[in-house]
């Protein structure tokens, strides 16, 4: 699996509290390693743009677009 950030995640991410940062980057091993670990509380919020969310800590979700490349 490949990832990448957009421009405006990064300028968000920025603005996050330090902790919340360490939570954000920790959520996204765990997911690299298991993106159904039940911990990250991965769901579908958008079916036609395929945009998914995960929990990264009491009160902050991380979302993501998915797509496929051939």
């Amino acid at each position: 699996m490949r990832s990448f950030t957009a421009r405006r995640f990064r300028e968000m991410y920025a603005d996050l509290p330090e902790q919340v940062q360490l939570r954000a980057r920790k959520a996204y091993q765990l997911f690299r390693r298991n993106p159904t670990h039940p911990g990250l509380n991965f769901k579908k919020v958008d079916q036609e743009d395929n945009v998914y969310s995960a929990r990264v800590g009491l009160g902050y979700r991380a979302s993501v677009a998915l797509t496929a490349r051939i």
